[in-house]
C-alpha cells in the first residue's frame, strides 16, 4: 500500500489538504504568490517539528539534500532559507490557526470513546498556561519584565485522549485568570485549575454558566465552615466541608456555598486544599480530579521538549505564531496517526522514531512495530567456557 512512499509522505496522507486550500483561500495566503505557497511553507515547518532543525539555514540544507524526494512529498519549489523567512513574515498565522482547530475538531471525535482515570460522567478538561521565555533584544514586543520578554500559550486540555480543545497565545504579561473571560465552555463540564486562576467572581460566572471546577485553594482564604462530612483518612482525605466566604470583596464575588476538601498525597506527604462547586462525587473523586491536571503539564513538556518552540525561525508575532500553530498541529497529526494506524507506544516514542526514519519507504505500521520489538530471551547455550577450569 505505500511502497515507494516515503515516512513524510505517509504522515501528511491524513493531513486534510482540502480544508488546508480553504483556509489559504480564506485568508488570501497564495495572493500573487508566484512560488512557495502556504503548502509548502507547512512542509518545511513540518518537516523541521519532525525531525527537529535548528534554525532556517539547517531546513534548507536537510531538504535539499533529499531533492529528488521532495516532489513526491508535496513540495512544488525551490526550498530557500530567504523564502521561508519572508513567508514567515507575511503569510498570516490564521491560516495555520484555523487548520490547527480543525484537526483539533478531527481528533476529539477519534479520542471521545477513550476512557478517562476517572469514573464520572462529566467531560474532564484541565486548564493551565506555559511560558515560552525569548530575548528582549528580539523580541521587544512580547512584553514580560523589563529585561524579558516571553509569550504565553494558554491552554485548554480535554483529558480524554490529551487533546487541546483551546489554545490562546499571548504575552508574557498577560495574566492566566483574563483568559477565563474568553475560555470556551461546555455545559456541566469539569475543569481543573492551578490556584493562579483563583478569581471568585470569573468563578461565580463559570458557576452560573453552568460549568463545574476544581481549584486549588489559596493558604490565606477566609471563610467560615458550615457543616462538614465524614472522610476516610486511610485515602489521604482530612477534611470535607461546605463552606461561605467571609471577605467582604470575596463574598460579593461568589455568594454561594463552595465546597472545601482537604487531602494529602500519601506518596509525597503534601497536603492539598481544593475549591470546588461539585457536591454529588466522593471528597476522593476531588481530589483525583484535580490530580489529573498533570496531563495538562506534560502535554507543554511535550510539545517544549519534542518540537521545535524553544528556538523560533523569526522574530516577528506573526512568524513566532505560524511556528507554535504549525507545532501543535503536528502533535495533532501524531495523535491522529497513532489512533487511525492503532499504533503503540506513546506519542513522544511515535515522534522519536519518525524523527529518524523520516525519509525511508516502509510502511510507518511496520517501522512502530520494528523499533518496538524487545530484546530476545537469552537462549541457554551447552557449549563449554573456554576459561573455565
Amino acid at each position: 500500500m505505500n511502497a515507494g512512499k516515503t515516512v513524510f509522505a505517509q504522515v501528511l496522507e491524513h493531513l486534510p489538504r482540502y480544508e488546508f486550500d480553504k483556509f489559504v483561500n480564506k485568508y488570501k495566503g497564495n495572493h500573487r504568490v508566484r512560488r512557495f505557497p502556504c503548502y509548502d511553507q507547512f512542509l518545511c515547518l513540518a518537516f523541521a517539528q519532525l525531525t527537529y532543525r535548528e534554525s532556517l539555514r539547517d531546513i534548507e540544507t536537510c531538504l535539499n539534500s533529499h531533492h529528488e524526494k521532495l516532489y513526491h512529498i508535496g513540495f512544488r519549489s525551490q526550498i530557500a532559507r530567504s523564502t521561508m523567512a519572508d513567508a514567515g513574515e507575511m503569510r498570516d498565522y490564521r491560516i495555520y490557526q484555523d487548520f490547527a482547530y480543525h484537526l483539533i475538531s478531527i481528533a476529539r471525535k477519534l479520542y471521545q470513546n477513550e476512557e478517562l482515570a476517572i469514573d464520572m460522567d462529566y467531560s474532564l478538561y484541565a486548564f493551565d498556561s506555559t511560558t515560552i521565555d525569548l530575548c528582549l533584544s528580539l523580541f521587544p514586543w512580547a512584553h514580560f519584565r523589563k529585561t524579558k520578554a516571553a509569550i504565553k500559550m494558554h491552554t485548554l486540555l480535554d483529558l480524554r485522549g490529551a487533546i487541546p480543545t483551546f489554545i490562546r497565545l499571548t504575552t508574557g504579561k498577560v495574566h492566566d485568570v483574563n483568559i477565563l473571560d474568553i475560555l470556551p465552555l461546555e455545559t456541566d463540564a469539569v475543569i481543573a485549575m492551578d490556584r493562579g486562576y483563583i478569581d471568585f467572581s470569573r468563578l461565580y460566572s463559570l458557576n452560573l454558566f453552568p460549568a463545574l471546577f476544581v481549584i486549588r485553594a489559596k493558604s490565606n482564604l477566609r471563610f467560615r465552615r458550615l457543616y462538614s462530612r465524614e472522610v476516610d483518612k486511610t485515602l489521604g482525605l482530612r477534611s470535607d466541608q461546605s463552606i461561605i466566604l467571609t471577605s467582604k470583596k470575596s463574598r460579593a464575588a461568589y455568594p454561594e456555598t463552595l465546597r472545601r476538601v482537604s487531602y494529602v498525597d500519601l506518596e509525597k506527604n503534601k497536603r492539598y486544599v481544593y475549591l470546588t462547586n461539585i457536591f454529588t462525587v466522593p471528597a476522593k473523586t476531588v481530589a483525583d480530579i484535580y490530580k489529573q491536571r498533570w496531563k495538562v503539564e506534560l502535554f507543554f513538556r511535550w510539545i517544549k521538549q519534542h518540537l521545535r518552540i524553544k528556538t523560533f525561525y523569526g522574530t516577528s508575532p506573526n512568524a513566532v505564531k505560524t511556528q507554535i500553530w504549525i507545532a501543535v498541529s503536528i502533535y495533532l497529526l501524531v495523535a491522529i496517526l497513532k489512533k487511525r494506524l492503532d499504533l503503540p507506544g506513546s506519542l513522544h516514542t511515535i515522534l522519536q522514531i519518525l524523527e529518524v526514519n523520516i525519509f525511508d519507504k516502509r510502511s510507518i505500521i511496520q517501522i512502530i512495530k520494528d523499533a518496538n520489538k524487545q530484546e530476545p530471551e537469552y537462549v541457554l547455550c551447552n557449549q563449554l567456557n573456554l576459561f573455565n577450569s
